[in-house]
């Protein structure tokens, strides 16, 4: 593609990320409030996981279009698999979440999901800097 610098995405793509990573943060306060019986953060802990869902879609998109954008292709460094593995953390998690009402074992599957979407949000980030790294 013949397209401008693609700096205005990566800043788009770096709030993206620092927002989804606090959001992760109010995630696991809010979590650790509902499993030791507190409901009051139940509307918020609800809030911030669709908003993580949001903003790994918009990360995904834009990690989609400026890499083809600017490599014509995909596949260029780990981020792609990171990335990928984060987008799918998250999905599991929220479907997990969706069956906690009715089924017993949906918790336990979400706790141990949201563990592994912390290295997960490790391991895309440590990428991303990789990413960036050649842009810059």
């Amino acid at each position: 593609m013949d397209l401008p610098s693609f700096l205005w995405l990566w800043k788009i793509a770096a709030w993206a990320m620092g927002l989804t990573i606090a959001a992760y943060l109010i995630q696991v306060v809010t979590g650790s409030e509902l499993l030791f019986g507190a409901k009051r953060t139940r509307s918020l802990h609800i809030g911030t996981g669709i908003a993580i869902a949001i903003f790994v879609l918009v990360l995904l998109g834009i990690g989609l279009v400026g890499t083809i954008g600017h490599y014509g292709s995909l596949g260029h460094s780990n981020h792609l698999w990171s990335g990928l593995a984060v987008v799918e953390l998250v999905f599991l998690s929220a479907w997990s979440a969706v069956q906690i009402p009715s089924q017993p074992w949906a918790r336990s599957v979400h706790i141990g999901v949201n563990f592994l979407l912390c290295l997960g949000l490790v391991w895309v980030s440590i990428t991303g800097w990789e990413v960036v790294q050649k842009y810059l």
